[in-house]
């Protein structure tokens, strides 16, 4: 059915039929360079799983600025999940918005980080009964709560921490593979297009 049979507002009609034009052409280079540094990166944290890593050193202060973000609808529990849900929003806007432009290569970076943010969060969550990371807080000093074992225990559902983590864990590793193979599919796409167009 299209969109225009579907009686939707035609602002929404314009901006979902953007989503279905062509995507901007890309290069070999750019598709096999990212592809072979998204494998590298997932093989590395495969080995080390449940460690840190260096760029969560950037997704910290995005997951700390959506407690504040959250922390302002005066609702505790939303606070509490606030960071973890900004922590993974911002990929997935800018992952949608390259989308929306239509440039592969910022999607699939974009959704890659979306995917490894589930790491760090996962490394969190294992961590809710022994609460042995290092914590950080953007309110007074003496006061840290680990929202993990927050959330985990509000539900009844703490002595769950590491299988859910281990759940979410996989979940990562599956979707970063899945960058993977989109990028390089949409790669190969594009190159069979354009052979078609050459010989047409």
């Amino acid at each position: 059915m299209a969109w225009a049979e579907m009686n939707l507002p035609e602002p929404i009609q314009d901006f979902i039929e953007v989503y279905r034009q062509p995507w901007k052409p890309v290069s070999a280079a750019a598709v096999f360079i990212a592809a072979f540094i998204y494998a590298w990166f997932l093989l590395f944290a495969f080995i080390h799983s449940g460690d840190m890593f260096f760029i969560d050193n950037v997704n910290l202060p995005i997951h700390e600025g959506g407690h504040i973000i959250f922390g302002m609808f005066g609702w505790e529990e939303l606070m509490v999940w606030g960071g973890t849900i900004m922590q993974l929003l911002v990929p997935f806007l800018l992952a949608a918005g390259f989308a929306y432009r239509r440039e592969i290569s910022g999607t699939a970076f974009c959704a890659f980080m979306f995917f490894e943010n589930f790491l760090n969060v996962a490394t969190y969550m294992a961590d809710a009964r022994e609460q042995d990371l290092p914590l950080v807080t953007t309110g007074p000093a003496d006061y840290v709560e680990h929202d993990w074992a927050h959330i985990l225990g509000h539900l009844g559902l703490l002595r769950y921490d590491t299988l859910f983590a281990s759940w979410l864990r996989a979940a990562a590793y599956l979707g970063m593979l899945a960058t993977i193979s989109w990028l390089l599919w949409r790669w190969w796409a594009q190159r069979s297009e354009k052979a078609k167009a050459a010989t047409a």
